[in-house]
């Protein structure tokens, strides 16, 4: 039985609404985690405890002895690291500190399934965690495995399997920011929406929502999606600048780094909009996820995917028919 919310409130918060100590993370590497800084900024203040986290792809092991919080979990300062000249976490963490909020970011090295559980669990005891809303910049978290194309799921799908087992925390929530940026990975939109449909069925779905400039959130993350491109001129992150330029109202090929010269680009007003799942849920309907269970390794993750894949039948792409 789905339980009953009336529709001026948004199914998401009201989830949230009794966690006091909230943990969002970016699932899949990157800048996945500024695709939740505007949910996090709303909970903040909503005078909630928040805390960040993203899955890395920085060049953590560098980092000295005391910026690790425990194995596989260090705390990023604004401070952290400054010869780097891409790391993201500590670029959000500057644009945290310059703003006034709490500027450490939690960082993951990129590892299998169960490192990363061991470090969430670790992070979650830290700050006596009772919510964890894990962010996906895109839609390929959404992708169970049989579908034309998958996206990039490695990281993203080794963080819902870190989290899918830690039942002790009562609120585990994912949501995807950015829809149809995974276009140009090779996932089948119309599959995406298959997909929802069938969590919805399942009462895993909790809705979509817009960001829209005219709140505050929306633009204090147009701002730390500027500062970002700036500090981080030559790989500004493609989907955060398509979401943000989305959020301004642009629309069509809107080019605004280099690395997208080349390609076609489609900004519209859905890559605002973001879509709400009960972890659990999502997890269940994975195909391959106790194949990637007992990983240590981010390339076991890869491979054992890919064996996955070798043995399914896909389901045909389809065109939207309007």
């Amino acid at each position: 039985m789905v339980a009953m919310t009336s529709l001026h409130t948004n199914p998401l918060f009201t989830r949230l609404a009794d966690a006091e100590r909230i943990l969002v993370a970016g699932a899949g590497g990157g800048f996945d985690i500024y695709s939740g800084l505007p949910l996090a900024l709303s909970l903040i203040h909503q005078g909630k405890e928040v805390h960040l986290a993203n899955l890395s792809f920085s060049a953590l092991a560098g980092l000295p002895v005391d910026d690790w919080a425990a194995p596989d979990l260090a705390a990023v300062t604004p401070q952290s690291a400054p010869h780097q000249s891409y790391f993201p976490e500590r670029t959000l963490a500057q644009w945290l500190h310059l703003h006034g909020y709490p500027s450490t970011v939690y960082a993951f090295p990129q590892t299998g399934v169960l490192p990363l559980r061991a470090a969430y669990q670790a992070l979650i005891d830290l700050h006596r965690i009772d919510a964890v809303v894990l962010v996906d910049g895109g839609t390929d978290i959404l992708m169970r495995g049989d579908e034309a194309g998958l996206g990039t799921p490695e990281e993203d799908l080794t963080s819902v399997a870190a989290l899918a087992a830690l039942d002790g925390v009562p609120t585990r929530l994912v949501v995807s920011l950015g829809f149809g940026v995974d276009a140009y990975h090779g996932v089948n939109h119309v599959q995406v929406l298959e997909n929802i449909a069938a969590l919805e069925r399942d009462g895993a779905y909790l809705g979509a929502f817009s960001l829209p400039r005219a709140t505050r959130e929306g633009a204090l993350y147009l701002d730390a999606v500027a500062h970002a491109q700036h500090r981080t001129p030559d790989h500004p992150s493609i989907v955060n600048g398509s979401i943000a330029a989305a959020v301004h109202g642009s629309f069509g090929d809107v080019q605004f780094t280099e690395r997208t010269r080349g390609g076609e680009l489609f900004v519209n007003p859905l890559m605002s909009l973001y879509f709400a799942f009960e972890l659990p849920g999502l997890a269940a309907r994975c195909l391959y996820l106790d194949r990637i269970e007992d990983t240590q390794l981010m390339r076991q993750v890869h491979s054992r995917i890919a064996e996955f894949r070798d043995t399914v039948v896909t389901r045909p792409p389809r065109r939207f028919p309007h």
